[in-house]
């Protein structure tokens, strides 16, 4: 397994990064994963005493980017179209002079094809990060994703995508650092959210006050929604059903509710006849009070990657999850065998009904002193090992390793 970053820098006047110049290339600052790991880094190397530049073509944060003490310089870094990237090397190789950078960090595939290039030219120190999802697909697109395995030094988000980066491209064996994403723990804390809050996403969702909400992630794809359609089934044939599933409601979040994905996963609750307890809905805006409205949150994917945040926020959060086993957000759960049943933080199963019919059979069965003890547990296990602070602290330290200040 490659190893994980290393721990935090206390002193900022001793920090390997004071008066460094990083900078970051992604395709824009608008909403979402990249632009905002991007942004937090750049607060904590302001934070560090060091120069933090985002190149991007622009976007809805730049003014959070700036507030947060991190520049923005305009650059086409979205581009793909292949001449506009070759046009772009000697563009970002002149910028990189100009600004004087002494690490240039990669987030996204097509900047990091020219970011290499001209890296390669300035014989500047260049960072990738290495998700998950790179290691799937044919020949082509791992021929495009294998930028992101090309760095001088590689962060990769999970053990799982670490250990895949090493097997399809031994020459990054040694050069990968795993730098698990954070939650924000001020912000995704159970006392951090009102209860009028928790009401509103309630009245969204058209629970009522005394239901038991079981959440399922927004934004997977149908067969994790059918997967979980044919495991409630399973369990409202079950002699006990009433009392396991009664005032329970399932709500499925759909980034947009009236879409193809929310009709077809509709249709599929009204074939298996299970529209008086189960339900799509919006996704809410407010995620830590949808979490916290929740009995369970159901995080079951083939590409888990894409939910590790939100797993991890759901612990934060306190509730029980129950995830895929496999992919970066099953390495956030604590669940037998590597733990004993009583420090356990949520369910890891495989991807079928009935798998997932016995974990939500095992979550729903909890009382509330043994939720309340998992809740307690799963939040302490975030805050020791995975809030956003650490991440940062991490990321920082592999930047120090490509300037060859620690490995």
């Amino acid at each position: 397994m490659p190893p994980r970053a290393g721990s935090p820098f206390r002193d900022r006047a001793a920090h390997p990064l004071a008066g460094v110049t990083v900078l970051q290339i992604i395709p824009d600052l608008d909403p979402g994963g990249v632009a905002h790991a991007a942004i937090g880094t750049a607060a904590a190397l302001s934070r560090a005493g060091a120069i933090a530049l985002i190149a991007c073509r622009g976007g809805q944060l730049v003014s959070e980017l700036q507030a947060r003490g991190g520049l923005f310089t305009p650059f086409p870094a979205n581009a793909r179209n292949p001449i506009s990237m070759a046009l772009n090397i000697r563009r970002l190789a002149q910028l990189i002079k100009t600004e004087r950078v002494d690490i240039v960090h990669a987030r996204a595939r097509a900047p990091a094809w020219v970011a290499y290039a001209a890296t390669r030219l300035t014989k500047t120190p260049f960072v990738t990060s290495f998700r998950g999802g790179y290691a799937r697909g044919g020949p082509l697109a791992l021929r495009y994703n294998s930028i992101m395995a090309r760095g001088d030094v590689i962060i990769a988000d999970s053990a799982f995508a670490g250990e895949r980066a090493s097997e399809l491209f031994p020459a990054a064996r040694d050069k990968i650092h795993v730098v698990v994403g954070g939650a924000d723990c001020r912000l995704f804390a159970p006392k951090a959210v009102a209860a009028p809050r928790v009401q509103a996403v309630r009245r969204l969702w058209g629970a009522a006050q005394d239901e038991r909400i079981v959440y399922f992630v927004p934004g997977a794809p149908a067969l994790a929604a059918r997967t979980l359609i044919e495991a409630v089934t399973r369990l409202t044939k079950e002699a006990d059903a009433e009392t396991l599933l009664g005032g329970t409601r399932f709500i499925i979040a759909c980034d947009e509710p009236g879409g193809a994905l929310a009709k077809e996963i509709g249709a599929a609750i009204g074939k298996a006849g299970l529209g008086q307890i189960m339900r799509t809905c919006p996704a809410s805006p407010d995620r830590p009070a949808a979490l916290l409205a929740a009995a369970v949150v159901v995080a079951i994917s083939a590409q888990l990657e894409s939910l590790a945040g939100f797993v991890l926020e759901a612990e934060a959060m306190g509730a029980p999850v129950i995830v895929t086993a496999a992919g970066a957000a099953s390495e956030t759960i604590l669940a037998p065998p590597e733990v004993d049943e009583s420090g356990r933080t949520g369910w890891r199963t495989p991807l079928n009904a009935e798998a997932v019919a016995v974990a939500l059979r095992a979550a729903l069965s909890l009382g509330a002193t043994a939720r309340d003890r998992l809740s307690l547990r799963a939040r302490a296990h975030v805050e020791a090992r995975f809030s956003i602070e650490q991440t940062w602290a991490q990321t920082l330290s592999v930047y120090a390793a490509a300037r060859g200040g620690v490995r």
